[in-house]
């Protein structure tokens, strides 16, 4: 059921939804949106040319002054669709602590943060950034200054609200749920069941979810009036242009596969994902030492070695992004153009949001799937999901098995720069490394040898 309960007959939200889509169904500029002018140079120049199809839909019925349920797959143009309606309500009545967004993850957060500054800059938006892994104290400060925008986890911004003397969001106009699936299954249900407690129930609610969880609808229940619902994608799918493929593979050559297709296809820039921080260290370690551009993106890093390694990536300064499913949703990486998933997601729905991170805003893209002996029955899991039997990527096994002695030999300089880095990490109680600085091994191995061949 779409609407609240008892608020009117259930199909009202889709066909009201279904009117506003058909109404600007010929819109090809947000200004037949009804966005203000000023908003819509602020597209203009971050090149939104075309309102994508979440944006069409939203946007009117947000203006409206309506709450909204907004179901898209990952890379639609969804902070759009929230943050233009906000910034256009702020012009109208100026207000600080005007909007509150929560979402699942630090690094979601600071990107919707830079959207919303990117498009409020020519009127004076001030927005803060809310989340774990840094300093409380300045956040703090930040919040004091009243700014017309929080950013926040709601973790982080439940320890505001209950120890930051004068903070508190009783003003409040919008909230924006974003990725409220996620946010669900990351078990923050106590966190938004306190902070919907201490807001205005006089309110504007925008949820936005890829998928329609029972969660979700229980959330939507006690979150929204009177909802309309501005799905793009009812079912779970993958976005047509992308090319998708497997490999299957023995587990044991994993490592020469992944140096194999990173070969073949030299030149892209890849995302890998891998299901723990530790192999995503250890086979960052290990494509350093093979000479490739890596980087890796977990959990067990701090937020600034996180958003470093993020910007070293989208700024094209390394090719490849090693990460845990930390990093598999809502990052908007223009230029990813194959996803590998090096270890296969035990959750099918994972699948999805990790291969959205190519073939972004009508761009075409590759995703590979390594599936080993132990993985089958995953992996029909994920092809019964998408609905569709995925063909294999051609290889040539010789080829990949001449790569054997070389990898198995920087597997072994990653093992020990692995086992320093911990020793280090115990030593001073630092987080891991972006690996930058732990080539330090391989120096003193290779330093070793050239004595060696000397005596």
């Amino acid at each position: 059921m779409a609407a609240g309960e008892g608020q009117g007959p259930p199909a009202e939200p889709e066909t009201e939804a279904a009117a506003a889509a058909a109404a600007v169904e010929e819109a090809r500029s947000f200004k037949e949106l009804g966005v203000t002018d000023v908003l819509c140079e602020a597209c203009d120049q971050l090149g939104w040319k075309v309102p994508t199809k979440i944006q069409v839909e939203a946007i009117p019925v947000a203006l409206q002054g309506r709450d909204i349920i907004g179901l898209a797959e990952t890379g639609s143009g969804k902070t759009g669709a929230f943050a233009l309606p906000i910034l256009q309500a702020l012009l109208e009545t100026p207000q600080r602590l005007f909007a509150l967004v929560l979402t699942p993850t630090r690094e979601l957060a600071f990107q919707i943060s830079e959207q919303f500054e990117a498009l409020g800059s020519s009127i004076g938006v001030h927005t803060v950034v809310i989340v774990g892994g840094i300093d409380s104290m300045s956040q703090s400060l930040a919040l004091a200054k009243k700014p017309h925008i929080i950013i926040a986890t709601p973790g982080r911004l439940v320890d505001h609200l209950e120890n930051t003397k004068g903070f508190n969001l009783r003003a409040l106009k919008f909230l924006v749920m974003d990725e409220a699936d996620r946010i669900l299954n990351m078990d923050f249900e106590t966190e938004v069941d306190k902070i919907l407690k201490v807001i205005p129930r006089d309110r504007k609610t925008f949820l936005f979810s890829a998928t329609m969880t029972k969660q979700v609808q229980k959330l939507q229940r006690a979150a929204l009036k009177n909802p309309v619902k501005c799905a793009v994608s009812s079912k779970y799918q993958t976005v047509e242009k992308l090319q998708q493929y497997y490999i299957f593979i023995p587990s044991k050559f994993k490592d020469s596969y992944l140096v194999y297709i990173l070969n073949e296809l030299a030149g892209n820039s890849f995302m890998v994902f891998c299901s723990t921080c530790n192999n995503t260290q250890r086979t960052a370690l290990l494509l350093r030492n093979l000479g490739f551009t890596a980087i890796p993106l977990h959990g067990q890093m701090s937020q600034n070695k996180r958003l470093g390694s993020l910007n070293k990536f989208k700024a094209k300064a390394r090719s490849i992004l090693l990460a845990t499913d930390v990093a598999s949703r809502g990052l908007d990486i223009p230029h990813v153009d194959v996803v590998i998933n090096f270890d296969i997601p035990t959750h099918s729905k994972d699948y999805i949001h990790r291969v959205g991170r190519t073939a972004r805003a009508g761009r075409s893209g590759k995703s590979i799937t390594f599936v080993t002996q132990y993985d089958v029955e995953l992996f029909q899991r994920i092809e019964h999901l998408i609905g569709k039997k995925l063909p294999a990527f051609p290889m040539q096994e010789e080829e990949v098995m001449m790569l054997t002695e070389r990898v198995a030999e920087a597997q072994r300089f990653a093992r020990m720069e692995l086992r320093e880095q911990g020793e280090k990490k115990r030593s001073r109680n630092g987080d891991d490394d972006d690996t930058e600085e732990s080539l330090g091994v391989r120096k003193k191995v290779a330093g070793g040898k050239k004595k060696k061949r000397k005596a």
